[in-house]
């Protein structure tokens, strides 16, 4: 009963960090969809979405192809941007996850759907979580295997064109070399966190629901 209380004290942490990992990443998200650091828009095109940003949204060639353009990505660039910060401090998160949740669920199936699990694709068949499913006979796994082996020797070809002629102590010092594969993983990710946050709430002691809340009830 003793160790039960101790860790009910400490069922704040689990919602903090979804709140700390998620926030910054909606903010800039939505950020980047508006004029908010457009210098040149006039003053209240600054709260628009951005014309680039509009562009992706409604063409179907190399876009989202979605209707009404200029509306979704003014929404899409607000809900991101407010209900980041509202996140980050633990305010209406029950209420704010509702509208994030649609907004990855359309990032999953518009963006990302088409392009498999992984947002990096794995360098190694070995390492790669495919392996595991792979063992069940599940065909989608065993190809991603083989795209990884691809990936490969795409990478070792890469890196062997900057050894010979490039700048490999510039180009490398950051970290190695890897492959983009934009797949649904940190999408689905950011899914979960908010699913959890819808049903569990911000956390006790360290929302700002807690307080508010707290006073009322």
């Amino acid at each position: 009963m003793l160790l039960k209380n101790k860790l009910a004290t400490l069922d704040f942490l689990a919602p903090l960090l979804f709140r700390l990992i998620l926030a910054p990443t909606m903010i800039i998200a939505g950020f980047s969809k508006l004029n908010l650091g457009n210098t040149n828009a006039p003053f209240l095109s600054k709260f628009l979405a951005d014309e680039n940003v509009i562009a992706w949204f409604g063409n179907s060639e190399w876009g989202l192809g979605l209707p009404f353009p200029d509306l979704l990505a003014f929404l899409a660039g607000w809900t991101e941007f407010i209900g980041g910060w509202l996140l980050l401090f633990g305010l209406l998160t029950r209420l704010v996850s509702i509208p994030l949740i649609f907004t990855m669920m359309v990032a999953i199936s518009s963006v990302h759907w088409d392009n498999g699990w992984f947002a990096i694709a794995p360098s190694s068949g070995d390492s790669s979580p495919a392996k595991v499913l792979s063992w069940f006979n599940i065909e989608a796994a065993q190809k991603s295997l083989e795209n990884s082996n691809e990936v490969s020797q795409r990478l070792s070809k890469i890196n062997e064109i900057i050894e010979t002629h490039g700048f490999p102590s510039y180009l490398l010092e950051k970290g190695s070399v890897a492959i983009l594969n934009n797949g649904i993983e940190f999408a689905t990710i950011y899914l979960a966190m908010l699913l959890s946050l819808l049903f569990t709430g911000a956390g006790r002691f360290v929302s700002l629901d807690y307080w508010v809340f707290k006073r009322f009830r």
